[in-house]
């Protein structure tokens, strides 16, 4: 599903913001192992989806990256800990670990590294604030 918006940066930042802490259900559309649709050298080593029926600054509903669940699922109930800013893109991407799990910015940079290497991208995470 896409929902054609324009977004500001301001706008970006404060929807991202609103998760911060949030218990969410992500839908993991791109789980462990699967090919990125586009690009057949780039393969998820976590797994990757989104809120539902919440829509970024692309149009599409909010990406958000999954830490720390170690096989393939379909949806994952999990609290948002981090932001990607990406700086170069339309929209910011959420990060999500398991209740009681932390990670610092840097540790949350290299789980996503895979992806956010190709953005320049600067990571905010709720434990260094």
């Amino acid at each position: 599903m896409r929902k054609e918006t324009i977004m500001t940066l301001e706008e970006r930042k404060k929807l991202s913001h609103s998760y911060l802490g949030e218990l969410v259900t992500i839908q993991i559309d791109r789980p462990i192992g699967s090919v990125h649709p586009k690009y057949a050298d780039l393969i998820y080593p976590i797994n990757y989806g989104y809120i539902p029926d919440v829509f970024g600054g692309d149009g599409e509903e909010l990406d958000v990256y999954l830490l720390r669940v170690d096989a393939p699922i379909k949806a994952y109930t999990a609290r948002i800990i981090g932001v990607v800013h990406r700086r170069d893109d339309v929209e910011d991407k959420l990060i999500a670990a398991p209740e009681g799990m932390y990670y610092t910015a840097i540790e949350m940079k290299q789980a996503v590294h895979f992806q956010e290497r190709y953005f320049d991208s600067e990571i905010e995470s709720i434990f260094e604030k």
